[in-house]
């Protein structure tokens, strides 16, 4: 994902070069510090006499040193924020794209809740990483070898003390990534299910209530929960190894230095200064080496949230548009066609439908019935190809669907879903979801026609009133006509209704279909229902039983020649009068 970061190289590298100058000064301080102390305090090119002006010289320009280099690490930090950020936001919306493309079976395959931990979670690991990598590396690697060069210069001895010192360091380093390497890949899983089931119980808050299943619910979060943190301890166990360990270290360093250094003085080696500034330098390598430390560990979680970061923007969608113009004018707008088709889904193997043939000619309406799971849905969600169909083809205005682009097809085809999703945003901004440039006009005279118009009026805001997350502050009818009103606003030639007026009583259903009668005369109508008496007047009735088509006409000629229409019809009837 490096084609992210080099938009913003420059940001970059004016941070790394900001660093470069903070740990510059830092590494000269200790040199000036052993000047104060040799010539200054001792005296030891005076005779013992101490240097007063020496001293006050040098604290200021240690000062004013200070201050710069602290400028270049607010800077350092500035630009690495700039970077990283601007780089997360690109991948984050890259990433969101990629997933408004996918196919209704890769969304499934995701699942909800992994993807909202990698649309979060996941890129600020990354984004850590790109930081870690800009800053954290240059200061520890600047430390490390300046540190090294700089003790080497005062004496070998010093230098051999840091040569002991780092394999220890570093096989401490090795084992801690050794062994937390496996567990972030799973840590990132184990979020994903505790964001599922978060996301399920939240959206099914009333089932769960309704159900009384409140307990049974936060036993369910608490088994993912439990899971998420065992893997986070074991994490934070392993890690809690790394600064005492780097601890110890750098204590046996010091009184190493302090020992060598001793005897160096005493026999007119090096200055006592020079001891100090050695102190202070590799307290400068090993806390080097102990950031290095922190950022393999975030390199490697960085590492496991970027491969599932590139398993979204690697994955192609199923569904790809097609190569017809856009914008052609049909013989017959309107019309659909199933040719012979078949379906399974995918990874499933089951046929879900079979041998389907049927013609909707334009501006009629079609009826389609069946029992529970008999494939109702499944056949409509081929029209806009939510699905693509195993055999045979789907053809809308006489072009298979495969061959249109998919925003001109789904421009055709206006559906309302069987769960009527809103946002929480306005009635009107629900509506005009699929005609942002509606007229009020427009927009009144869809809800109209849709039996929605009064019921919206009598809001406290009218058009105007904030809608609930999912609709929540509209009941089921309301949100189903809602609905009705944004597909209807859309003008699309053929209109999909998926057991979209269930939630409506009879009289209310019936306002609406003479409706669409008399206000969209041309307009092709698909209605999936469950009731007949939702589809009895349509021009043909399609009769679904276990994915094939056992009847198909008027509700006259199947009562006479479809047994299981007739079983339908005589056991609703039963239930009417029972009722």
């Amino acid at each position: 994902m490096l084609k992210y970061l080099k938009k913003y190289w420059y940001l970059g590298l004016l941070a790394s070069l900001f660093m470069v100058c903070e740990v510059s000064i830092d590494l000269y301080q200790p040199r000036l510090m052993e000047t104060i102390v040799d010539s200054g305090v001792l005296g030891l090119d005076r005779g013992g006499t101490p240097d007063m002006e020496l001293i006050v010289s040098t604290g200021i320009r240690m000062l004013l040193i200070v201050i710069a280099g602290g400028c270049c690490g607010i800077l350092s930090g500035v630009f690495t924020n700039l970077c990283a950020q601007n780089y997360g936001n690109d991948l984050r919306k890259d990433c969101f794209r990629r997933i408004m493309d996918f196919s209704y079976e890769q969304t499934d395959r995701f699942s909800t809740g992994s993807l909202v931990t990698r649309m979060t979670n996941d890129v600020t690991q990354v984004q850590n990483m790109v930081s870690q990598i800009i800053r954290g590396m240059v200061r520890c690697m600047m430390f490390f070898f300046g540190g090294s060069f700089a003790l080497l210069r005062m004496d070998l001895s010093f230098g051999v003390i840091v040569a002991c010192t780092i394999p220890l360091v570093l096989l401490d380093i090795v084992f801690v990534v050794w062994k937390t390497n496996p567990l972030f890949s799973l840590l990132q899983t184990r979020l994903d299910r505790v964001n599922a089931v978060v996301q399920e119980n939240v959206a099914g808050t009333r089932v769960v209530k309704a159900f009384i299943q409140e307990d049974a619910e936060t036993e369910r979060f608490d088994a993912a929960n439990d899971r998420l943190v065992d893997t986070q301890l074991r994490v934070l166990v392993l890690l809690s190894w790394l600064r005492p360990v780097m601890n110890i270290v750098l204590n046996v360093a010091v009184v190493a230095i302090l020992y060598v250094g001793a005897g160096r003085v005493k026999i007119g080696a090096v200055a006592p200064g020079a001891v100090m500034a050695a102190i202070t330098y590799i307290s400068q390598i090993l806390n080097g080496m102990m950031m290095l430390a922190m950022i393999f560990q975030t390199l490697t979680r960085g590492r496991a949230s970027a491969r599932r970061l590139r398993e979204v923007l690697d994955t192609t969608p199923s569904i790809r548009s097609g190569d017809a113009p856009a914008g052609y004018a049909p013989a017959a707008p309107g019309s659909v066609r199933f040719r012979h088709v078949s379906f399974s889904y995918p990874g499933t193997g089951t046929e879900i439908l079979h041998d389907i043939d049927l013609e909707v000619a334009p501006g009629s309406t079609l009826g389609i019935i069946g029992a529970t799971a008999s494939g109702k849905t499944t056949l409509v969600n081929l029209i806009p190809r939510f699905y693509d169909v195993t055999d045979g083809a789907v053809e809308v205005d006489g072009v298979d669907v495969r061959s249109l682009g998919l925003r001109d097809l789904r421009s055709r085809v206006s559906v309302v879903l069987q769960k009527s999703e809103l946002f929480s945003t306005t009635i009107r901004d629900n509506i005009a979801l699929g005609r942002r440039d509606a007229t009020d006009e427009e927009l009144r005279a869809a809800a109209k026609a849709a039996q929605a118009d009064d019921f919206i009026s009598r809001q406290p805001e009218g058009y105007d009133t904030p809608v609930a997350e999912r609709g929540m502050s509209l009941s089921g009818g309301q949100r189903q006509r809602v609905a009705i009103s944004r597909a209807l606003l859309r003008r699309g030639e053929i209109l999909i209704f998926d057991d979209a007026t269930s939630a409506l009583d009879l009289r209310t259903e019936a306002a609406l279909y003479e409706a669409l009668k008399r206000d969209y005369p041309g307009l092709t109508k698909i209605i999936v229902a469950q009731r007949v008496a939702s589809i009895k007047d349509a021009d043909q009735i399609a009769v679904l039983d276990r994915g094939r088509i056992v009847g198909c006409g008027t509700h006259e000629s199947l009562l006479q020649n479809c047994p299981v229409y007739r079983d339908i019809v005589s056991s609703q009837l039963r239930e009417e009068v029972g009722a």
